[in-house]
């Protein structure tokens, strides 16, 4: 059975970052007919929030990302202590002493030397007086022991990987307050759920060659791993300086689609184009992480303005009636204002300020050349409500009247009555007008 996961920490609002390891996980799974957890690694009680959670599966469901099941790893904790154990009697977790100032004195006496700053198992030395001596001191931490060989697996887009662990510090799976980290507990997890897929960002790599260590002593079956590569900004630049702006909540309250997120997300980074894709299902189809490279990847958030435009075009207004009624718009009005601004915006939160142009009037573009024009068109114009032919009947009779015709005749009217140059069609926008045009 195919099983993936999607295993955020609620210490903050998901970003576009995070939403690439929901993507591929939940592709995979459903491509295979698995199943896909979502996974809440709240181990970190401290900095865990309960909105941040409600905030995930706000954000999962908008997108159309529905899992089979939830589980928190808050209520795994006898799981991670019976796993301790377990190390701790194999002698593969031993009890540290060091404290942060200790270790990074370690680490830059080894840089000065030009050796790795590798933790030098000084603790392994220790007496069991000194041990308790210390342990009443200062508290202790728990380091995994590494088998020092080579570890080696064949990644689902890096390809074959191989790490040789006496280059790799043990790693630190229990801090000095007892605070279970993620190497273990996401081994503890990933093992007992069944996982057969992880996919990640490839700053995981070193953390997967100790993980697979620890599965292996643990009596667990490695998953197949891929680590997709990180995002960078569009010039090449660091995203995490920008991750504050490109949370999933801010993308959605900006009028962005969930379905050019999708699309982008599933595609970018890949050998495949993007394309526009309908539904998730189609994205899910399309989807092969095969295809993926390890290369950094930009991200551009102007791109998903283009492909929010082109997939609202393809909507009915009964898509959208929510976002049209939260505009202002009067119900009987929600077809035909769709119909007429769909083709004309790119998000969704350009609604508003169409609905306030048809129902308050815009501020008129008019040249000096053309007022004295405006002016006598504007009192041959009744009030509204206005026709479907009222366009064409009003600009018949300017073209007599004044001898203008073609764009001469339509281009000063559209911008003075929409104070644009271009958009919908004249003979849409007369009938939505809730005002007589003013100069």
């Amino acid at each position: 059975m195919t099983t993936t996961r999607f295993a955020p920490s609620p210490t903050g609002w998901l970003h576009i970052g995070n939403l690439r390891a929901a993507l591929f996980n939940y592709a995979i799974a459903r491509k295979a007919g698995g199943t896909f957890i979502l996974r809440i690694d709240d181990t970190d009680q401290e900095r865990s929030k309960d909105e941040y959670i409600q905030g995930i599966k706000d954000d999962l469901t908008w997108l159309g990302i529905e899992w089979d099941r939830v589980e928190h790893q808050s209520a795994r904790m006898d799981r991670y202590l019976d796993a301790k154990q377990r190390l701790i009697d194999m002698g593969r977790l031993y009890e540290c002493f060091e404290t942060p100032v200790e270790l990074d004195l370690k680490r830059k006496k080894q840089l000065n030397m030009g050796k790795p700053p590798v933790y030098d198992r000084g603790a392994l030395t220790l007496s069991e007086d000194e041990k308790n001596k210390l342990r009443e001191e200062r508290g202790s931490h728990w380091r995994f022991k590494l088998d020092h060989e080579r570890i080696e697996w064949t990644d689902g887009i890096i390809g074959d990987i191989s790490i040789d662990a006496a280059s790799v510090s043990d790693p630190v799976l229990f801090k000095n307050d007892g605070q279970i980290l993620y190497t273990l507990a996401s081994v503890v997890d990933d093992t007992e759920m069944g996982l057969s897929h992880v996919v990640r960002g490839s700053d995981h790599v070193t953390n997967t060659a100790t993980q697979i260590q620890i599965i292996q002593a643990l009596g667990g079956t490695v998953p197949t791993f891929s680590h997709h590569s990180l995002l960078t900004g569009p010039q090449g630049e660091a995203l995490s300086k920008r991750l504050g702006t490109l949370a999933l909540k801010d993308l959605r309250e900006a009028g962005i689609a969930p379905m050019a997120i999708l699309s982008l997300m599933a595609r970018l980074g890949s050998s495949d184009p993007v394309e526009l894709r309908a539904n998730i299902s189609e994205v899910v189809e399309g989807f092969d992480i095969s295809k993926f490279g390890s290369a950094p990847t930009k991200f551009d958030a102007e791109d998903l303005k283009p492909l929010t435009a082109r997939y609202l075009a393809t909507l009915d207004h009964t898509a959208v009636a929510d976002e049209i009624a939260t505009a202002g718009v009067p119900t009987n009005l929600a077809e035909p204002f769709w119909n007429v601004v769909k083709g004309n915006i790119a998000t969704l939160a350009d609604l508003p300020g169409w609905w306030a142009l048809f129902r308050d009037g815009a501020t008129p573009l008019v040249a000096d050349e053309d007022k004295e024009f405006i002016a006598q068109a504007f009192d041959m114009l009744g009030e509204p409500p206005y026709a479907a032919d009222t366009w064409s009947t009003w600009t018949a009779a300017m073209k007599e009247a004044t001898g203008r015709k073609g764009k001469q005749l339509f281009m000063p009217l559209r911008q003075a009555v929409t104070g644009l140059q271009r958009g919908p069609e004249m003979a849409d926008v007369m009938p939505l007008l809730q005002t007589k045009p003013k100069v």
